[in-house]
């Protein structure tokens, strides 16, 4: 079973869950999970040390996401955000593409008018990594992304329909293999910004 077919499994069970929790009386406040499922589409420009020329490598693909956290009212809402995909990588220095593996962890501040259904959040990237498979014999990997997420979404029922912004940099580059250069490299860095359309099931626990 390949990603894809995963990731759709994974969604079709937490909506049925989803729908199923939704259907209780909702609380003025309390714990909620909101799993999703992602696709981002977006840019990263590296930039190398003289004399090397910078690239902008495209990032596209599926995903899953995770919030963890609690609402008051059912009007603000401040929470955990996990995000983990498997995006195609295509680098325009390294003439190809790969499969890449591609977390981040943040803390997400959003409001939400209960009966528009209307959300706004922000979100603040804490860690993470970029990880692509290797494109010709060159095998890197990107840490420490910081930066920040702003989105908005549309509650329908008990599925909400968002699109974020995406803008984060990452501080270091680990060249896993190269020939005979390995090592993390700081002067090395990458600024991936991306627009991120998912589909969530926002639970009250």
């Amino acid at each position: 079973m390949n990603f894809t077919s995963k990731l759709i499994i994974c969604t079709f069970a937490l909506s049925c869950f989803s729908h199923f929790a939704n259907a209780e009386e909702p609380s003025p406040g309390g714990l909620f999970v909101e799993p999703a499922l992602t696709y981002q589409s977006g840019e990263m420009k590296v930039t190398y040390p003289s004399p090397f020329s910078d690239s902008t490598e495209k990032i596209n693909g599926l995903g899953l996401g995770l919030r963890l956290g609690f609402h008051v009212y059912d009007s603000l809402f401040i929470a955990a955000d996990g995000r983990y995909a498997r995006p195609n990588y295509e680098s325009s220095a390294l003439n190809g593409s790969a499969t890449a593996d591609m977390s981040n962890l943040g803390v997400t501040l959003g409001v939400q008018t209960p009966l528009a259904g209307i959300r706004v959040w922000g979100t603040y990237l804490l860690t993470g990594s970029l990880n692509p498979e290797a494109i010709n014999g060159v095998d890197v990997k990107f840490n420490n992304p910081k930066g920040y997420r702003v989105g908005a979404g549309i509650y329908i029922a008990a599925v909400s329909l968002n699109l974020e912004y995406q803008d984060s940099k990452y501080d270091s580059v680990t060249v896993e293999k190269a020939g005979p250069i390995t090592g993390t490299f700081d002067s090395v860095k990458g600024n991936d910004k991306s627009y991120i359309l998912s589909v969530s099931f926002p639970v009250a626990l």
